[in-house]
C-alpha cells in the first residue's frame, strides 16, 4: 500500500496506526492471499476481534443512552445495529471499497461493493484499531461512525414524547413543555440537560448527546415515574 493511500485512509478513520501492517491486513480479503497464508495475512482474525469489540462498545453506548430500557429492549436494539448491513453502510461512508485488496476473481465480480465484504472490512478495521491502540480509540471510532444508527434505533422505540403528549391530553392538560436547563462537555461531544413540565406534576430532567435525545429521555422518565410506562412494557 502506498504512503498516500495510508494517509487518506487514516484521515477518514481519524486514527493513525503505529503498526501499519495492521491497517494493510485489515483491508486484505482472503482471496488476495495464498491459502497457506490467509490466517496470518488476511483480515479474518481482525474481523473476529472487531465483531466482539463492536458489540461491547455498542452495548455500553446503549446502556448510557437508554437508561430506562430493560434487558430485552437493549438486546433487540443491539441486534438491530450490530449487523453486516450497518457495518457495510459505515464502510461505504468511509469509501473503503477503493482501498480493498481483492483477488482477481473477487474484484471482477464486484467484491468491493458487496455488503458481506464491506461489513467484514468495517469490523476488521475496528479490530485493527483496538489491536493497535486499545479500547479508547476503538470506542471513539464506533461512537462516531455508528452514532446515527444509535439515534435511529432510539427513535424507532415507542415515541416517549408522543405518548406523554397523548397522556397529558387525556388528562385534560396542556401539552408538555421542554426546556434546556444546562449544556456541558466539549463542542465535539456536548451533553444537554432538558427538563419536561406538565402542569400539576413535578418536572423531570434528563441528559443526552443531543437535545432530541435528552427530550425523549426526560419524557421516558416522566412516563415511568407516573407508571404510564413500566419496565416490562
Amino acid at each position: 500500500m502506498r504512503a498516500k493511500e495510508k494517509e487518506q485512509i487514516e484521515q477518514r478513520l481519524a486514527y493513525s496506526f503505529s503498526d501499519q501492517t495492521l491497517l494493510e491486513r485489515a483491508l486484505t480479503h482472503s482471496s488476495a492471499v495464498a491459502p497457506s497464508r490467509r490466517t496470518r495475512e488476511s483480515y479474518q482474525r481482525l474481523e473476529f476481534l472487531g465483531d466482539r469489540v463492536l458489540g461491547l462498545v455498542v452495548a455500553d453506548l446503549l446502556c448510557n443512552r437508554m437508561p430506562l430500557a430493560n434487558e430485552g429492549e437493549l438486546s433487540r436494539t443491539l441486534n438491530s445495529m450490530v449487523r453486516k448491513e450497518s457495518c457495510a453502510r459505515v464502510a461505504r461512508k468511509l469509501g473503503l471499497g477503493a482501498f480493498l485488496r481483492l483477488g482477481d476473481s473477487e474484484a471482477r465480480t464486484g467484491g468491493a461493493d458487496k455488503d458481506a465484504i464491506l461489513g467484514d472490512v468495517c469490523e476488521s478495521l475496528i479490530g485493527a484499531i483496538f489491536a493497535d491502540g486499545g479500547l479508547q480509540p476503538a470506542y471513539e471510532f464506533v461512537s462516531r461512525m455508528f452514532g446515527d444508527d444509535l439515534d435511529l434505533a432510539h427513535a424507532q422505540r415507542a415515541d416517549a414524547k408522543t405518548t406523554l403528549q397523548e397522556w397529558a391530553q387525556a388528562q385534560g392538560l396542556e401539552p408538555p413543555t421542554y426546556s434546556l436547563t444546562a449544556r456541558s462537555g466539549p463542542d465535539h461531544a456536548p451533553v444537554f440537560t432538558i427538563s419536561v413540565e406538565v402542569r400539576g406534576y413535578p418536572t423531570e430532567s434528563a441528559t443526552g448527546a443531543s437535545k432530541k435525545l435528552a427530550e425523549h429521555q426526560a419524557a421516558e422518565k416522566f412516563l415511568m415515574r407516573e407508571v404510564v410506562w413500566t419496565t416490562d412494557r
